[in-house]
């Protein structure tokens, strides 16, 4: 069965702040009858995307009627041993705004670095261990830590600078957007979805041309996004095959979409 008729796949970056340029955040769109296309953020003196420029054209997408699943490269909550160890309600609306106080990397000037080392935020009183992983990433080759920063494929700063903008989308779109799972494994139809994804996961299926490494990663989530649903087996990937206490903890830990 196919859910959707229009895919955009995203490659995040945590660099600098939420207002600057950032070269390595890409963005790619399909529809049913349209392949995959890079978009380019709206004419202006920056000529990348900025993280709040991004959310700020998602959230215009998103009111849209076309039924359409966004797929973002980055972790959209933390392992079950944070929620635990900081005393967390087992709810990912009560994570992100819990972790937005502490966290504030989506306010103006504000790097990632600058909560780490105590300028601003308070992540001493929410930070993270390197071993602490969610059960996506132990059934993920590859998948790092969230708490894992400062190594190759590491997704810890787009994850700490990327999760405040999922907390504005939802709070835009409390009754209309469907971000999988946290509102549910189940998706209708006819819904708009955001989801995790990690491009790892199909690497080399489709061919480079002359896509710098960021753009791949957008370009392979929206063509994977878009070719699985024409096939219409995206819709099996929206149940993983989890036993029941895994999807409880999965429910507020999150999943990538893609992993079995």
């Amino acid at each position: 069965m196919q859910l959707f008729n229009r895919y955009i796949g995203i490659d995040y970056s945590g660099a600098i702040t939420p207002t600057e340029s950032l070269k390595g955040l890409r963005v790619f769109d399909a529809t049913l009858s349209i392949p995959a296309k890079e978009i380019l953020p709206p004419p202006s003196p920056r000529r990348y995307w900025t993280r709040r420029g991004l959310a700020e054209w998602l959230d215009l997408q998103l009111r849209e009627t076309t039924p359409t699943i966004v797929g973002i490269d980055h972790a959209f909550s933390f392992p079950l041993a944070y929620f635990d160890g900081h005393r967390i309600e087992h709810n990912w609306s009560t994570f992100l705004e819990d972790f937005c106080k502490h966290w504030p990397t989506h306010e103006e000037h504000m790097y990632v670095d600058f909560v780490r080392d105590g300028t601003h935020g308070n992540a001493a009183l929410r930070g993270g261990n390197t071993r602490w992983r969610r059960i996506t990433e132990k059934r993920t080759s590859g998948a790092k830590s969230v708490f894992h920063f400062d190594v190759p494929g590491s997704v810890a700063k787009s994850t700490h600078a990327g999760i405040p903008w999922l907390r504005f989308l939802k709070l835009k779109h409390l009754a209309t957007v469907h971000f999988w799972p946290f509102d549910g494994w189940d998706v209708r139809p006819g819904s708009h979805v955001v989801a995790e994804v990690y491009p790892s996961l199909w690497k080399g299926q489709y061919p480079v041309n002359d896509r710098t490494p960021d753009q791949q990663d957008a370009y392979t989530v929206c063509r994977w996004l878009a070719e699985s649903d024409a096939k219409g087996e995206l819709s099996g990937f929206f149940d993983p095959g989890l036993s029941d206490e895994e999807r409880q903890i999965a429910h507020f830990e999150g999943w990538i979409l893609g992993v079995r």
